[in-house]
Protein backbone atom coordinates (compact mmCIF):
# COMPACT_ATOMS: atom_id res chain seq x y z
CA UNK A 1 0.00 0.00 0.00
CA UNK A 2 1.21 3.72 -1.08
CA UNK A 3 0.03 6.66 1.42
CA UNK A 4 1.13 10.20 0.47
CA UNK A 5 1.69 11.25 3.98
CA UNK A 6 1.53 10.14 7.82
CA UNK A 7 -2.04 11.64 7.71
CA UNK A 8 -2.99 9.42 5.39
CA UNK A 9 -1.00 7.09 6.87
CA UNK A 10 -2.73 6.68 10.50
CA UNK A 11 -6.03 5.71 8.81
CA UNK A 12 -4.60 2.65 8.04
CA UNK A 13 -3.85 1.47 11.69
CA UNK A 14 -5.21 -1.77 12.31
CA UNK A 15 -4.85 -2.83 8.53
CA UNK A 16 -3.20 -5.96 7.74
CA UNK A 17 -1.35 -5.67 4.51
CA UNK A 18 -1.53 -7.93 1.45
CA UNK A 19 1.17 -10.49 2.58
CA UNK A 20 5.02 -9.59 0.51
CA UNK A 21 6.00 -11.72 -2.44
CA UNK A 22 7.65 -15.54 -1.65
CA UNK A 23 11.41 -15.49 -1.93
CA UNK A 24 13.47 -18.18 -1.08
CA UNK A 25 16.35 -18.70 1.42
CA UNK A 26 19.19 -19.86 0.17
CA UNK A 27 22.52 -21.32 1.58
CA UNK A 28 24.14 -18.49 0.10
CA UNK A 29 21.88 -15.81 2.02
CA UNK A 30 22.41 -18.08 5.30
CA UNK A 31 26.50 -17.90 5.23
CA UNK A 32 26.37 -14.19 4.44
CA UNK A 33 24.59 -14.03 8.00
CA UNK A 34 26.69 -16.63 9.30
CA UNK A 35 29.84 -14.72 8.49
CA UNK A 36 28.23 -11.00 9.44
CA UNK A 37 26.91 -12.04 12.89
CA UNK A 38 29.93 -14.47 13.34
CA UNK A 39 27.62 -17.43 14.43
CA UNK A 40 28.88 -20.49 12.44
CA UNK A 41 27.03 -23.23 14.06
CA UNK A 42 27.44 -26.32 11.86
CA UNK A 43 23.41 -26.61 11.78
CA UNK A 44 23.76 -23.57 9.62
CA UNK A 45 26.62 -23.48 7.40
CA UNK A 46 27.47 -27.42 7.13
CA UNK A 47 25.44 -29.03 4.25
CA UNK A 48 27.28 -32.28 4.82
CA UNK A 49 27.47 -32.81 8.21
CA UNK A 50 23.60 -31.52 8.23
CA UNK A 51 22.61 -34.23 5.41
CA UNK A 52 23.88 -36.85 7.96
CA UNK A 53 22.87 -35.52 11.21
CA UNK A 54 19.93 -33.16 10.83
CA UNK A 55 16.24 -34.48 11.69
CA UNK A 56 15.20 -32.62 7.71
CA UNK A 57 18.64 -33.73 6.08
CA UNK A 58 18.94 -29.94 5.29
CA UNK A 59 20.76 -26.40 7.12
CA UNK A 60 18.38 -24.07 8.64
CA UNK A 61 18.43 -20.22 8.83
CA UNK A 62 19.47 -18.72 11.84
CA UNK A 63 16.82 -17.41 13.73
CA UNK A 64 17.80 -14.05 13.35
CA UNK A 65 18.18 -14.11 9.90
CA UNK A 66 14.24 -14.36 9.93
CA UNK A 67 14.08 -11.78 12.27
CA UNK A 68 16.43 -9.85 9.77
CA UNK A 69 13.98 -10.06 7.20
CA UNK A 70 11.20 -8.09 8.95
CA UNK A 71 12.43 -4.83 7.49
CA UNK A 72 12.63 -5.76 3.90
CA UNK A 73 9.09 -7.24 4.29
CA UNK A 74 7.18 -3.81 5.99
CA UNK A 75 9.14 -1.71 3.26
CA UNK A 76 7.72 -4.15 0.38
CA UNK A 77 4.33 -4.01 2.32
CA UNK A 78 3.97 -0.41 2.96
CA UNK A 79 5.45 2.87 1.87
CA UNK A 80 4.78 6.67 2.70
CA UNK A 81 5.65 8.66 0.03
CA UNK A 82 6.38 11.84 2.71
CA UNK A 83 8.63 9.22 5.01
CA UNK A 84 12.18 10.65 5.45
CA UNK A 85 13.75 8.52 7.92
CA UNK A 86 12.82 5.39 10.12
CA UNK A 87 14.34 4.09 13.48
CA UNK A 88 14.06 0.77 14.99
CA UNK A 89 13.27 1.40 18.06
CA UNK A 90 12.60 -2.25 19.40
CA UNK A 91 11.32 -5.47 19.42
CA UNK A 92 9.03 -7.59 21.90
CA UNK A 93 7.24 -11.06 21.83
CA UNK A 94 10.05 -12.94 19.37
CA UNK A 95 9.53 -16.30 19.32
CA UNK A 96 11.02 -18.88 16.19
CA UNK A 97 7.86 -21.62 16.36
CA UNK A 98 9.65 -23.44 12.92
CA UNK A 99 12.56 -23.65 11.44
CA UNK A 100 13.26 -22.23 7.97
CA UNK A 101 14.82 -25.56 5.58
CA UNK A 102 17.82 -24.32 3.55
CA UNK A 103 15.78 -23.71 0.13
CA UNK A 104 12.36 -22.74 2.07
CA UNK A 105 10.47 -20.24 0.51
CA UNK A 106 9.08 -16.87 3.01
CA UNK A 107 7.17 -14.06 2.95
CA UNK A 108 6.00 -11.62 5.55
CA UNK A 109 2.41 -10.57 6.48
CA UNK A 110 2.60 -7.38 8.39
CA UNK A 111 -0.08 -5.48 10.45
CA UNK A 112 0.23 -1.88 11.46
CA UNK A 113 -0.47 -2.35 15.30
CA UNK A 114 -0.30 1.06 16.59
CA UNK A 115 0.31 4.77 15.35
CA UNK A 116 1.17 7.32 18.38
CA UNK A 117 2.35 10.89 17.64
CA UNK A 118 6.23 11.89 19.08
CA UNK A 119 7.94 14.95 19.30
CA UNK A 120 9.33 16.67 16.58
CA UNK A 121 6.39 15.74 14.21
CA UNK A 122 7.29 11.79 14.45
CA UNK A 123 4.89 9.28 14.80
CA UNK A 124 5.95 5.59 16.86
CA UNK A 125 4.33 3.05 14.84
CA UNK A 126 3.71 -0.51 16.35
CA UNK A 127 4.07 -3.67 13.73
CA UNK A 128 2.96 -6.92 14.20
CA UNK A 129 5.07 -9.41 11.94
CA UNK A 130 4.91 -12.84 10.97
CA UNK A 131 7.46 -14.39 8.50
CA UNK A 132 5.69 -17.60 6.90
CA UNK A 133 7.32 -20.16 5.39
CA UNK A 134 5.62 -22.15 2.14
CA UNK A 135 3.51 -25.01 3.03
CA UNK A 136 3.90 -24.65 6.67
CA UNK A 137 1.32 -23.82 9.63
CA UNK A 138 3.86 -22.38 11.91
CA UNK A 139 5.62 -19.54 10.85
CA UNK A 140 9.28 -18.70 11.23
CA UNK A 141 8.91 -15.72 13.14
CA UNK A 142 6.39 -13.71 14.61
CA UNK A 143 7.07 -10.11 16.58
CA UNK A 144 5.93 -7.17 17.06
CA UNK A 145 8.20 -4.12 16.51
CA UNK A 146 8.36 -0.23 17.03
CA UNK A 147 9.78 2.34 14.79
CA UNK A 148 10.10 6.10 15.04
CA UNK A 149 9.19 7.73 12.13
CA UNK A 150 9.76 11.25 10.10
CA UNK A 151 8.44 13.23 7.51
Amino acid sequence: MQYANFKEFKKAKGTTFAPTAWFEVTQEMIDHFSKATHDTQWIHVDPVRAAKEMPHKKTIAHGFLSLGLIPKCIAESVQVQSLKMGVNSGLEAVKFPHPVLVGSMVRGQVTLTEIEEQKFGAIKVIWDIRIEIQNIKKPACIARMTTIAYE
